[in-house]
This record gives C-alpha cells, structure tokens and sequence, in this order.
C-alpha cells in the first residue's frame, strides 16, 4: 500500500505544491488588505476567515462577501485569486487523472489488488503459470472441484480471457514474468496454503526457473514442470521435480501402445479419460509399416516408439539434413499423392501427420485415406482454434499438446496414485489387460469411468482408522457395500493397494485393512462418493459392518471406553 502513495505523492508532487503556493498566497492577500466593518471601521480579516472564504471561493461555489461587504480592492484581490485557484485546481486534477491512466501505474493498483486477494484465500490453491490451452483446461476442470487456483501469465490478453471464461469461483490473475522469484512471490508461492506449482508456459527456460525457485523456496511443495526436449527434462529431474510432462513424448507412447497393445491402450485411455470409447471401439493389433510426415520433436518421438516395438517406420521430411542417416526415407511435406506412394502408402497400416502446420497434417491424412482408406490416422494439431476442424476429421488420434499435459496433471492431482498404477499396467500382458477391462465395461457400462484413491488414515479414512484402533477386523469388501443398503455392492473395485513398500494389484474384497494402506479405486463417481463416505463416517462404516445404527458420537464413545477401562 505505501508504494502506491509513494508513486502517487511522487506524481502530484508539482500540482500539490502550485495549489499550496495559490491558496498560501490567497490568504495572505486577503489578511493583509483592509476592509471596512459595518460601522465603517477598519478592519482586517482573520486567518480563519480568509481560509474559510478561499476555500469555499476557490472551488467556485461562492457563498458571498463575508462577514462584511467587501471594498473595491478586496473585490479585485479576490477577481484575481479566484482565477488562480481555478486553473490550479485543473492543473491537480488533470495530473490526477494522467497519473491513473498511466500504465505503469495501473500496473502497480492490479498487482496490489492482485496480491491482497492472494493473501485473503484461505483455502489450499494451486499456482497456474501460463493461462494457454493448458493452464485454462486445468484451471476450469479445478474450479469445477472447488479448488483454488491463481494464475501468472505474460500476455495481459490471456488474463483477460480468464474474466470471460466464466470459471466457477474467482481467480486472482496477474499479468507478469513467472521466472521472477519476485512474481512468484507476488503470486503466493510461499504462503502455507500453496499447495503445488504448475509451470505450463511456452517456454522451457521459465518453466525450469520457476521449478527451481519452487524447490528451492519450498522444497517440499508439489511441483510439476511441462517439458519439450530431453535436456529440460533431464534437468527438472535432476532437482526433484514431481512430475514432469512431455506432450510429445506421452503422446507417442500413447500412440505406440495403441499400435502394439489395444487393450492395455483402452485400460490407459479409460482412466485418463473419463468420457471413455466404448469396448468395441479397442483398435485390432495389425503388424505393419507405419508412415510418419514430419520428424520434429513429435514425430521422432513417436518413431523411436515404434521401433522399439520393432515396428517398420517409413519418414517423410522436407528437410534433407532430418532425414540423411534415415534408410528409407522421403524428402516432402506427404501433402503430394506422389510423395504418399514413395513412402508406401499403399501397403501401410497407419500415418502420422505431424507437422508444425495444421493444414499441412490434415491436407496428408486427406490425400493418405484417399489412396490407403483402412490406414489408422494420427494427426497433431497445433492451434485449439481449428478445434471444430479437428473434430471433424474422423481421424482416429488427435494429438493437442495442451489438452495431453492437463490430462496428465489433473490425474495426478486428482489421483495420486493413479500414475503408479500406470507404470504397474504397462508391466501386465494383453490377457491381463483384457480381462481388467471387461471387469471396467461390466462396473460402469456406457457412464464415465473415474478413478480415486483412500488413505487410510485420519484425513481421507478416520473411520476406518478409529475401528481399526479399536481391535475390529475391516477387510476391503466393508468399503464396497452400499452405506443405504448394505446388503447391495457399489459399482467400483479396487485396483491397487499399497502397503509400505508392497503394491499389490486388484487386491482381493477378503483383504484385511491396515493403517497407512493407500488404496485406489475405480467406478461410477456417485459409486465412489459413497465409498469415500463410509471410509469417512463412524456411524456409516458400524452400519455397513454390523447392520446396526451407531448413534454415539467420538465423545460419548472416548468417554465410555474410559469407564470401561
């Protein structure tokens, strides 16, 4: 606060002092020229007076000669002064108005406001910097749980597409330079109730800045890093960073595993994505070449995929040094019918069109299908506002960066120990997956999958934990029962449990609970809800385990375990 009456005293500097000069001159005048009382006295004006008539004259009011009628010298001193007090006042007040149409001053009131909000949450938030496709993603998905969220970013546009997008709850947003300590400062990063930083700008260089002054400042609090080339990745990893997403990298794995693995890629996509395909859209494993349009970051990722899959991979560059050690390989852009048949199209199973431009990748899938209709189609998009020509591509991959990297971040966030369930799937075998798989398409049909994860402990499961304590045996089936009708079993299951060191998957329903298990599971949200409340609630979980209400509360039963005792 002091410095914005700092840089405001600092600017009306000039016009404070000129209307004090005006008024300190005004009222001189007027003491020291003589008038006449009512009896014809001389007489002289107070300083009080002179004050009192300045002021209300200098603001042009004018509420008469006072407390006597004025003479011819009076009237001219003050002819001369109400002039002077005029162009004064217009003087101070337009500096005013300058001084807040200033753009650095403007820039100072945001960021005060900015930072006073910041310090008025209470409640946890997570710090968003970059408000592009994926910081606006992952900031509607968190306000749409009720989380917290502030935003930095460097484009003053972007902040202001944050107040149209019409989020949930309001979110502070700054427009400033996230690789400043001093912004992340600004923007809460070491207020106790951060609870991670997210660094999703354009750039590697500030996304590592701000990872590393995350770390450094708060050691302990989650930080997640996006990343486009191997060297930024290595480095993030180096100092700690929880999670670090490559788009390009994450999607050719994801492609890659539909390629080799359609099952296991189902199982990956369900849980990623709550608005799942349907079990009969799994893709048919057929062994062939692959064409790949464009070996930059995303298309040499996703041929080092494949080849380690030992699958065939034909590349078409227009840029002779990409492709020189490349046997095989086809100089164009694959936006040429001629090029496609160099390549093989004809006889290929799938293409990538993975070019830096969205025309050129959807003019290649067009031509590919033309000559190859049964090719499987992965095309990359760079812009989200071609979202509408995308959509309608019928292409069966489309690779949006943004939309990857909040994909990934949101089920970490949401789910902690999904991603550990992840790395465990890619271990298990097509028959594994398949089955998992059935067992997902019998417990939620056609409605969204979702996923979620109990600890058992004080904070998630302080039902459990007290039963628990008190000697009562509690296996897994306990949290599976309906709390309305205990009779009946939810619609979710078990995926993982986690006991210190040891990760079993899809533990069995007789599997006795400890404390300190973390447990994630899987099925119908209102499922899991319900599920969460049991593990919450004493009085739900005695009547899932007995039948029987329990009406005492934590005190009564404190209370009667000491009498007993």
């Amino acid at each position: 606060m002091y410095d914005i009456l700092y840089v405001l005293l600092r600017r009306l500097r000039a016009p404070l002092i000129t209307l004090i000069v005006v008024y300190a001159v005004s009222i001189l005048g007027f003491i020291l020229i003589p008038g006449q009382d009512d009896q014809g006295n001389v007489w002289h004006m107070s300083y009080f007076h002179a004050f009192y008539f300045v002021s209300f004259m200098g603001s042009t009011i004018g509420f008469g000669e006072i407390p006597y009628a004025f003479n011819d010298a009076q009237r001219m001193w003050t002819l001369c002064t109400i002039y002077a007090c005029v162009v004064a006042w217009l003087y101070g007040i337009g500096t005013t108005l300058a001084v807040f149409q200033d753009s650095g001053f403007t820039r100072l009131l945001r960021l005060r406001r900015f930072v006073n909000h910041v310090r008025s949450l209470t409640e946890p938030f997570y710090l968003i910097c970059g408000y592009g496709v994926t910081g606006s993603n992952l900031a509607r998905e968190l306000t749409e749980r009720n989380v917290r969220v502030v935003v930095v970013d460097i484009d003053q546009d972007r902040v202001d597409e944050l107040e149209l997008d019409g989020l949930r709850i309001p979110v502070p947003a700054l427009c400033g330079d996230a690789s400043l300590p001093d912004i992340l400062d600004h923007a809460g990063l070491q207020l106790p109730n951060c609870a991670g930083v997210l660094a999703l700008t354009n750039s590697d260089k500030v996304n590592l800045a701000i990872s590393i002054a995350s770390k450094v400042l708060k050691p302990k609090r989650l930080a997640i890093s996006r990343s486009e080339n191997d060297i930024t990745t290595a480095n993030l990893a180096s100092f700690g960073t929880d999670l670090i997403v490559d788009p390009f990298r994450a999607y050719a794995e994801y492609v890659a595993l539909a390629a080799h693995s359609p099952h296991r890629h189902l199982v990956f996509d369900w849980l990623m994505n709550p608005e799942h395909r349907n079990l009969a859209s799994v893709y048919r494993h057929a062994k062939g070449r692959w064409i790949i349009c464009g070996f930059g970051r995303f298309g040499s990722n996703i041929s080092r995929e494949l080849k380690q899959e030992e699958t065939e991979v034909t590349i078409i560059d227009p840029d002779p040094k990409n492709i020189r050690d490349l046997p095989g390989a086809v100089l164009g852009v694959g936006t040429e019918a001629v090029t496609l048949q160099q390549a093989g199209v004809e006889d290929a199973v799938g293409i990538v069109a993975g070019t830096a431009n969205d025309a050129d990748n959807l003019s290649i899938i067009m031509t590919a299908r033309e000559l190859n209709p049964k090719l499987i189609t992965v095309v990359r998009q760079n812009l989200s506002a071609n979202d509408l020509v995308f959509e309608n591509s019928r292409c069966d991959f489309i690779m949006q960066p943004g939309q990857i990297i909040a994909t990934r971040i949101m089920a970490q966030l949401k789910t902690p120990l999904l991603s550990e369930f992840l790395d465990q799937l890619m271990q298990q075998d097509e028959v594994w997956a398949h089955t998992l798989l059935n067992r997902m398409n019998a417990t939620v049909g056609d409605e969204a999958l979702e996923s979620r994860s109990v600890c058992v402990g004080e904070k998630e499961a302080p039902a459990v934990l007290e039963k628990l304590q008190e000697g009562t045996e509690i296996k897994l089936i306990a949290l599976l029962k309906n709390p309305h009708y205990r009779k009946e079993t939810l619609h979710c299951f078990p995926l993982m449990m986690r006991r210190g060191d040891e990760v079993k998957l899809l533990p069995g329903e007789l599997t006795e609970l400890q404390p300190g298990d973390d447990i994630l599971f899987c099925g119908r949200k209102g499922a899991l809800d319900r599920m969460a409340w049991t593990a919450f609630n004493y009085n739900t979980l005695h009547y899932v385990l007995t039948g029987n209400d329990a009406t005492q509360s934590r005190l009564q039963r404190w209370l009667q375990g000491s009498d007993t005792k």
